[in-house]
């Protein structure tokens, strides 16, 4: 075996460059054409890649593959990667960024229009012992329905004051009753008018945490109207039932165990 030179000249080349190839056996096939390298050209742009998007049945027609996965080098194993902002990047089990007071509380107003079940408990309807300055005794149970407060009258000037959810519009009502019985878990029982408005409610449901009645349940004279415990603690401070009087569970088992049967109750 042994090697030539090839010498390829063209007009208007500044040099010549010898390309060796190697002999070819008597066997072999035709040689290919010599490479040609002119010093004074200059260096060819870069080859273009394209990148193919294939089926995948996995990951969505292949496009989510292209963009975010491991795939082959004819997706462009080359290219940066692209990352796209989550819209809940800071949503729940995430650290929030630092915010001052006013952006927090556009967070939490942002939060709890689009759930209600996100909404701050607002601290002014934990329960707290006020002045009272009425005339009604010791004992005495009273629901500021304007102002969703019910008070329960300690009898030296103080009041013991608890945030409550009240009637809606249409089902507010006033007047004086008097707690007639008492239950723990109680169970619920929809009257025939709310299952008129409502025909997809339960027919009964057992006492426990998912009751709406609650933990406890204070029956108000002859009545359907009860002070009662929630499993909706966002609903407190609103107009939100059908004329019952509605607590936070801790709350109303508080109360319940301060006021005995027989207690008067006054509804502003």
């Amino acid at each position: 075996m042994f090697k030539k030179t090839t010498l390829a000249l063209l007009a208007g080349a500044s040099s010549l460059i010898a390309v060796p190839y190697n002999a070819f056996a008597i066997d072999a096939a035709p040689m290919a054409e010599p490479t040609v390298i002119y010093t004074n050209q200059p260096a060819p742009p870069p080859p273009v890649r394209t990148a193919y998007v294939q089926q995948h049945a996995n990951m969505g027609g292949g496009l989510i593959e292209f963009l975010f996965g491991d795939g082959p080098a004819s997706y462009g194993a080359q290219q940066p990667p692209v990352y796209q902002q989550q819209p809940d990047y800071y949503g729940r089990g995430r650290a929030l960024p630092p915010m001052d007071p006013q952006q927090q509380m556009i967070y939490q107003q942002e939060q709890a229009a689009e759930d209600p079940r996100q909404r701050p408990f607002d601290p002014k309807y934990e329960k707290q012992l006020v002045d009272y300055q009425g005339r009604e005794h010791a004992g005495t149970i009273i629901i500021d329905t304007p102002n969703k407060f019910l008070y329960l009258v300690q009898g030296d000037g103080k009041a013991l004051r608890y945030g409550v959810g009240v009637g809606k519009p249409g089902f507010a009502w006033s007047g004086v009753k008097t707690v007639s019985a008492k239950r723990e878990w109680p169970d619920w029982t929809p009257p025939a008018e709310m299952l008129a408005r409502r025909p997809d409610l339960p027919r009964h449901m057992e006492g426990g945490p998912d009751n709406p009645l609650g933990a406890r349940a204070m029956y108000l004279g002859s009545s359907l109207y009860r002070i009662h415990g929630s499993n909706e603690p966002w609903t407190i401070g609103t107009n939100v039932s059908s004329g019952c009087i509605r607590m936070r569970n801790e709350d109303v088992i508080d109360l319940y165990g301060r006021v005995n049967v027989g207690a008067k109750v006054v509804v502003m």
